[in-house]
């Protein structure tokens, strides 16, 4: 399969240059046998979102349920949601329920940078690698009153003014939503240092600023606001992958409109420290059956994700890695 770290992480480097909460124990009632080798399917499985509802992590981590519940792979998964600090107060709990094999957190790019601007105790070093799942491209949006038709028109507009131009992503400082339109600013010739940078916790809250004009545009995720395309909402100016999105045939890519950018997120799950072997394989079989399921792949082609199937230890190297050269970038701008 084809991933893509290095493109995401080769562009925040040029634009590097140029610039407690310990919840209640999970449920451990369940059977807890594995959905492996015919078993019966897992029980009492639990996956915390550390965002508001109705962004990116919480619509990878509801779909991945609905898959896993409607094809037995698991039997009813509890999704919840502990929004904060850029992820990182789902981040300690996660790290607070050491040995509990039954809970499990999506995450992403998002909180590998917000664990070092939040300056968060807790880090993704103590967790464990279970999966990564998908990549998704992208986007750039504006509401559908916005002056701005294209991509052009709004940088231009952007350039004249950039401290006056609120520019929203659902990430903190260090996460995607914050990187994209930094490198964006670097693409065009903005100095990122004056980007109007407005942080919303995950998606479900960038969409209401969005939509109420209290930003010019908003960079995240393009599976976001399909909902909003759809319903004539919103309007996707550009989207950042290298070749047009299906979902969004219409919508030209950065480079297609003449901007020299490239972005990629990723988004995968991790689970407590000090998991047992058999509970982390647990998690990885589930995944893994539901990847393989044409359910999941339905899900990607519906929402534009690109498959990026990883688990285990090369999920965790992948990990260190991104978290290794995130840290550096944040350190270079000065945010950590």
């Amino acid at each position: 399969m084809r991933t893509r770290p290095t493109v995401l992480l080769g562009a925040v480097a040029v634009t590097a240059l140029a610039l407690s909460a310990c919840g209640a124990t999970a449920d451990k009632a369940g059977t807890g046998s594995s959905s492996s080798g015919g078993g019966k399917p897992a029980n009492g499985l639990q996956l915390m979102v550390p965002n508001a509802p109705g962004g990116g992590y919480d619509t990878t981590a509801r779909t991945a349920a609905k898959v896993m519940e409607s094809q037995k792979i698991t039997g009813s998964i509890q999704v919840f949601n502990l929004p904060g600090a850029g992820g990182t107060v789902g981040l300690q709990r996660i790290v607070n329920e050491k040995s509990n094999g039954k809970l499990a957190m999506q995450m992403g790019l998002g909180v590998v940078g917000a664990a070092y601007t939040q300056k968060s105790k807790a880090t993704l070093n103590q967790t464990t690698p279970i999966a990564k799942l998908i990549e998704e491209a992208g986007a750039i949006v504006v509401p559908k009153d916005s002056p701005y038709k294209d991509i052009n028109a709004l940088v231009k507009a952007w350039k004249a003014n950039p401290k006056k131009f609120p520019v929203g992503g659902g990430s903190s400082p260090g996460g995607p939503d914050h990187l994209l339109p930094m490198q964006l600013a670097k693409a065009v010739g903005i100095d990122p240092k004056t980007v109007n940078y407005v942080t919303y916790d995950g998606g479900g809250e960038l969409l209401p600023a969005l939509l109420g004009n209290k930003i010019a545009f908003g960079a995240s995720g393009f599976g976001e606001f399909l909902d909003q395309v759809e319903a004539g909402e919103v309007r996707v100016l550009a989207v950042t992958s290298e070749q047009p999105i299906e979902a969004l045939k219409d919508v030209p890519t950065l480079k297609s409109s003449g901007i020299d950018l490239v972005f990629t997120n990723w988004r995968g799950i991790v689970g407590p420290p000090g998991i047992s072997e058999a509970d982390s394989k647990q998690w990885i079989d589930a995944l893994t059956k539901m990847h393989d399921s044409q359910a999941w792949k339905d899900e990607e082609k519906k929402r534009g994700w690109t498959d990026a199937f990883q688990t285990g230890d090369e999920f965790g190297a992948f990990l260190k890695q991104q978290d290794s050269d995130v840290a550096t970038i944040l350190k270079q701008l000065g945010l950590a």
